[in-house]
């Protein structure tokens, strides 16, 4: 049986042609998550969750939601914890379309295609280095390519 489970993540949602997708981006503490948020924020997506992110599977498919204590709300480093104004898009839920993990360790270059599984179900890995400025953009081609 699936059952919702917490992930240290940040995730992100952006429509398309095919509706709402998402993506869940994990990695330690410190690395960047929430700063790679803010940078797609930027760009028009949605933030569902923020460090901690509620992900479950159901019909061949992962979801993922915000835990009810921080739903609409994400730490900015050097800031605190914010909550976000009215006019940031918020998405309640998001299918996850991608997984990043993101890491300060050397990327490949051209690195073969990867899966991350949970819960019996296999989504597109990608690993990145969320400190470059042009992150934000490789992480919405990938994303695109899907």
């Amino acid at each position: 049986m699936n059952r919702i489970q917490p992930l240290h993540a940040t995730t992100l949602a952006r429509l398309g042609p095919d509706g709402w997708r998402g993506v869940l981006i994990q990695g330690p503490s410190g690395v960047g998550k929430s700063d790679l948020a803010l940078r797609l924020m930027a760009c028009g997506w949605s933030l569902v969750a923020d460090d901690w992110t509620l992900v479950w599977a159901s019909a061949g498919h992962l979801y993922a939601a915000p835990p009810p204590s921080i739903a609409g709300r994400m730490e900015v480093r050097g800031v605190g914890v914010m909550t976000l104004p009215a006019s940031q898009p918020i998405r309640p839920l998001a299918r996850l379309s991608l997984a990043v993990t993101a890491t300060q360790d050397p990327i490949e270059r051209l690195p073969e295609p990867a899966l991350w599984r949970h819960q019996g179900v296999a989504i597109t890995h990608l690993k990145l280095d969320p400190r470059p400025a042009s992150a934000n953009l490789a992480l919405a081609a990938a994303f695109a390519a899907l």
